[in-house]
């Protein structure tokens, strides 16, 4: 059976991919004295989406230091042992 992850989960990973990426770009437009944020060149219309995006990565970044709230990954966060479809304890904790 495929193992079957939160959705919340992937989505947490992929705004902090995006958020890393974003601040990664900034740090080189600084450094070669040009404006490389993605996220202002691709939402730059509206100030308020802009910020929503921000405060989205902001959270996911939050969400991955303490965990899925979710009863699927109930056991990621502390590393508790949990029954595998075989009946044997198996540690579900998420990797980074």
């Amino acid at each position: 059976m495929k193992n079957s992850k939160c959705i919340l989960v992937l989505i947490v990973k992929l705004l902090v991919v995006v958020g890393a990426l974003n601040w990664g770009l900034v740090g080189v437009g600084l450094i070669i004295g040009s404006d490389l944020n993605v996220v202002h060149m691709a939402l730059g219309f509206s100030s308020i989406v802009e910020a929503v995006v921000y405060l989205l990565v902001a959270v996911a970044g939050v969400m991955l230091l303490v965990g899925c709230p979710c009863k699927k990954c109930k056991c990621s966060g502390g590393g508790c042992e949990c029954k595998s479809a075989a009946g044997m304890p198996t540690s579900t904790r998420l990797p980074l």
